[in-house]
């Protein structure tokens, strides 16, 4: 399950942060997690709940935005919403395409006090 990875990540990079300005805890923590970045939600936040109540981070708040996938097709320069890497351009068919956005993985914002 590299989503446990993940979340022990997070809480290694909440630890230094606190660490670097000698708070105490994180108050909050906004993640953004692209809908094609590999990350099964349900694990992930299953692996949260799981690795997280001792730590720096027990006491966040923790918001997580979802970034939907787009691509542009390399025929027809159409930019779309796609839910999986080869999708057809809606607009021409074709399968070519460049993702530019969907597969984030991190960190927005840490509020430490």
């Amino acid at each position: 399950m590299h989503e446990l990875s993940l979340v022990m990540n997070i809480v290694e990079i909440a630890d230094e942060q606190v660490k670097i300005h000698e708070a105490k805890e994180v108050e909050n923590i906004e993640l953004e997690i692209g809908t094609l970045a590999g990350v099964e939600m349900d694990a992930f936040l299953f692996a949260w709940d799981a690795a997280v109540p001792e730590t720096v981070l027990g006491k966040a708040k923790r918001i997580i935005h979802r970034i939907p996938a787009k691509a542009r097709c390399m025929d027809c320069g159409l930019e779309y919403e796609i839910g999986q890497l080869f999708e057809a351009c809606p607009g021409c068919g074709e399968y070519l395409n460049e993702l530019f956005q969907g597969k984030e993985l991190r960190i927005k914002s840490l509020v430490v006090h």
